[in-house]
């Protein structure tokens, strides 16, 4: 069974930094692509950045280029959202996602159809 689990959120301060995980199981790692969403209540998902495992590439959203940073642990089947600077407008519910590199297009919500629960982020100002 294909499974993420996405940890590491909390309440920080504005500036801080979080780490987010995301633990993947039950498919070929190397053949996908993860991305990290977020979710104000009330509004659509926005796409954060996503990495294809096999090959290291990576996207961000301008809204966190230069401030996030993802990346793969193979070994251990996760994948991590550094996040720095962090911004009050950064506050909501973060989720990863799988899609496998062969049915792959873009860093949008529409293209991943595995997706883990959510972790709650939540800066202050």
């Amino acid at each position: 069974e294909v499974q993420l689990q996405a940890s590491g959120g909390g309440l920080v301060q504005a500036g801080g930094s979080l780490r987010l995980s995301c633990a993947a199981s039950g498919f070929t790692f190397d053949e996908y692509v993860i991305g990290w969403f977020r979710q104000v209540s009330g509004e659509a998902h926005e796409g954060v950045s996503c990495i294809s495992i096999g090959d290291g590439s990576t996207t961000y959203s301008d809204s966190v280029k230069g401030r996030f940073a993802i990346s793969s642990d193979n070994a251990e089947n996760t994948v991590y959202l550094q996040m720095n600077s962090l911004k009050p407008e950064d506050t909501a519910v973060y989720y990863c996602a799988a899609e496998s590199v062969h049915f792959y297009s873009d860093c949008a919500v529409s293209n991943f159809g595995v997706w883990g629960q959510g972790t709650q982020v939540t800066v202050s100002s």
